[in-house]
């Protein structure tokens, strides 16, 4: 009877043990909707919802929805409801039972808020989960011209920061200016952006590009220094301080034969090139004022031993064939 009463005993401690474990349990958490679903949908006839802010493979949540886009509007657990087609030209999509929803100007999430709310109103759902997927972006091109390798338009799917565009139109030319003009379609103003000269720092360049945009690159100015130097060609000039002495450092200095008094500047004006005196042995002697250079403008160091100066028709199709160079 002892026996029996502490095996009892014992039973009802180990019972009251698994209880206050079991209080303790906390059963496995399931995988959330979107996260079970996002890899198993088929189209908008299917019950499963996509992850709304995958578009080809990237976030798009940043992306507006235009009118011609291709949508597609999956309501969970009510086929019946889901559409797949385009936008209309009022910025609307039709819906069954509900009509026509604007969605034009607002982002992926924003349009699934809208038609949830429009069910909810409706009385259609009690609990309506919408998801809208974007196929297609018919007018979200991102326009890129000026000296790129590969001026167009290109799709805003995908990266769409502005170094990853410039990527994809093949990079600036070597005539490229240091900056982009960057021209805004929803807001209509437009924007100058200085590019930085290191290549690393050019890469993290995080500046968003919204569908209908326009980067333009302008050219840049160049002065040519031609004749008796150690590095003639054309320098880029990205700002309005660029002197005569600083453009001529950049290309080496005069050579040994250099007649530095016969050098020379022509500068284009409306009549035609005109040709400026250079002082150039003053100029090194810090004797006389440095002179400011223009885009376009020819300097030309002659030789002591050249019989015949080139005329200025002459310096101005040699500068066309130049090798470009950009200022230290």
């Amino acid at each position: 009877m002892n026996r029996l009463s502490s095996a009892v005993s014992d039973w009802l401690k180990l019972t009251a043990v698994l209880i206050a474990l079991g209080s303790q349990v906390v059963p496995a958490q399931s995988d959330s909707l979107a996260t079970v679903l996002e890899h198993n949908y088929s189209g908008p006839g299917d019950t499963q919802i996509p992850d709304s802010k995958q578009v080809g493979g990237t976030r798009s949540s940043s992306l507006l929805i235009g009118a011609g886009d291709e949508v597609e509007v999956a309501v969970y657990d009510a086929p019946d409801l889901s559409v797949h087609g385009r936008v209309g030209a009022d910025g609307a999509i039709s819906m069954p039972l509900i009509g026509y929803v604007p969605i034009a100007g607002l982002t992926s999430g924003q349009a699934e808020a809208s038609i949830e709310d429009r069910l909810l109103r409706e009385k259609v759902l009690n609990n309506p989960q919408v998801s809208v997927y974007v196929k297609e972006y018919t007018g979200s091109g991102i326009s890129i011209a000026g000296e790129v390798a590969k001026p167009g338009v290109y799709s805003a799917l995908g990266p769409h920061r502005l170094f990853d565009i410039l990527q994809n139109a093949g990079g600036l030319t070597e005539r490229a200016a240091n900056a982009v003009i960057i021209s805004h379609r929803d807001s209509g103003q437009s924007s100058t952006l200085e590019l930085p000269k290191d290549a690393d720092a050019l890469s993290r360049l995080n500046v968003e590009l919204q569908p209908g945009d326009t980067v333009i690159v302008p050219k840049a100015g160049i002065v040519y220094v031609l004749g008796a130097v150690n590095k003639p060609g054309g320098y880029i000039i990205n700002s309005d301080g660029e002197t005569v002495l600083r453009v001529l450092a950049a290309a080496g200095g005069p050579t040994q034969g250099a007649a530095e008094g016969g050098t020379k500047m022509l500068r284009r004006t409306p009549t035609g090139l005109r040709e400026l005196p250079v002082p150039l042995k003053k100029l090194m002697h810090a004797k006389t004022m440095d002179i400011s250079v223009q885009a376009d403008d020819i300097i030309f160091v002659p030789t002591s031993r050249m019989k015949q100066v080139l005329n200025a028709g002459a310096l101005a199709s040699v500068a066309t064939t130049v090798a470009i160079y950009r200022m230290p």
